[in-house]
């Protein structure tokens, strides 16, 4: 067992230190999403309220709206940090051959990967936090540690879910040259079904009731009012969660041995 948590050790160790090699690129990661939410979420909510926090829009207020949109940009710093262009490389340009000789299988190597840049990811979110409940008025980033214990752990499960799709995307570079239009579509449709833009209350009905069933709520609406103090019932939460990264951990199983039948190393 310890050779085995050695190697996922070393690896992220690894991928900590290429994050951490452009020291400009993690400053702008811990700044850049809260100069889009100060420069553009704050000023077009504001101009859509008409500056007034009485008006009520899908039951939210202006400062409810404002702070739903920050934890939303908290959540996806957690949830959506992970991409396939890395991964589909590999394959396309035959990259992968030198991982197959490795101690250490390429859903490991990605994995460790993955949980490297989710630490580097939490401590952003953590101190994206501190920054707005000084710089903001508290109204938008008040916060019990209840809320935001449960709020990271279904964050952290979504984070798993994302991973686990984007691998499965990435691995269709066994057949297709481009995986990134897949990628595109999977974000434009996350993004506008997870509550990202609106929130679900904005919603028709029925069409909030087929999306509870699929993975979309729970990349930011779920997580953001978790976040915000309403929490939901946890089972089923941590049921559909679990059900759709277990579907597509499968799935990717059987894809990456039917890819490997089939792969030739073209490009070495």
């Amino acid at each position: 067992m310890k050779p085995f948590l050695l190697k996922w050790f070393q690896t992220m160790q690894v991928s900590w230190s290429n994050l951490m090699v452009y020291k400009l690129n993690f400053f702008l990661q811990i700044i850049g999403p809260m100069l889009v939410f100060f420069f553009i979420k704050l000023s077009l909510w504001s101009s859509i309220y008409g500056g007034y926090d009485y008006v009520k829009i899908g039951g939210y207020t202006l400062s409810e709206m404002l702070s739903y949109h920050l934890w939303v940009m908290i959540a996806g710093m957690i949830i959506m940090s992970s991409t396939a262009s890395n991964l589909s490389e590999d394959i396309r340009l035959g990259k992968i051959s030198s991982y197959l000789i490795y101690p250490f299988s390429f859903w490991e190597f990605h994995a460790a990967k993955y949980l490297a840049r989710q630490v580097i990811q939490i401590i952003i979110a953590l101190i994206t936090i501190i920054s707005c409940y000084f710089l903001l008025d508290r109204l938008y980033i008040a916060f019990e540690p209840v809320s935001l214990a449960i709020g990271f752990f279904v964050a952290l499960l979504a984070g798993y879910y994302w991973f686990a799709a984007n691998y499965l995307i990435g691995i269709l570079a066994f057949w297709l040259d481009e995986t990134w239009t897949i990628m595109v579509g999977l974000q434009i449709m996350t993004y506008f079904f997870s509550g990202a833009i609106i929130p679900l209350e904005l919603f028709p009905e029925t069409m909030v009731e087929i999306l509870y069933w699929t993975p979309f709520p729970y990349i930011s609406f779920v997580p953001a009012k978790i976040l915000m103090g309403h929490i939901p019932p946890l089972l089923p939460v941590i049921g559909i969660l679990s059900f759709w990264s277990l579907f597509i951990t499968l799935i990717s199983y059987l894809v990456w041995r039917k890819g490997l039948s089939l792969y030739t190393a073209a490009g070495m």
